[in-house]
């Protein structure tokens, strides 16, 4: 199974949101990220910039100035 960390880039700065992601949903101005075991996470006004499978990451970044 292919599990990834989630992070959010915001003015340069980066914040892990949540690791061993299973599913990542799109959702309105954001995207809903959850694991097997944790509740869902809201992550509003972003979008997805890269996904890099080797590394098992995926960079969000903020829509917000």
């Amino acid at each position: 199974m292919c599990q990834m960390s989630v992070v959010l880039d915001k003015n340069g700065e980066q914040e892990t949101i949540m690791d061993n992601v299973t599913l990542l949903e799109a959702k309105g101005t954001g995207v809903e990220v959850s694991t097997l075991f944790d509740a869902p996470k809201q992550v509003d006004h972003c979008r997805v910039e890269r996904m890099d499978f080797n590394s098992g990451t995926v960079t969000l970044v903020s829509l917000e100035k």
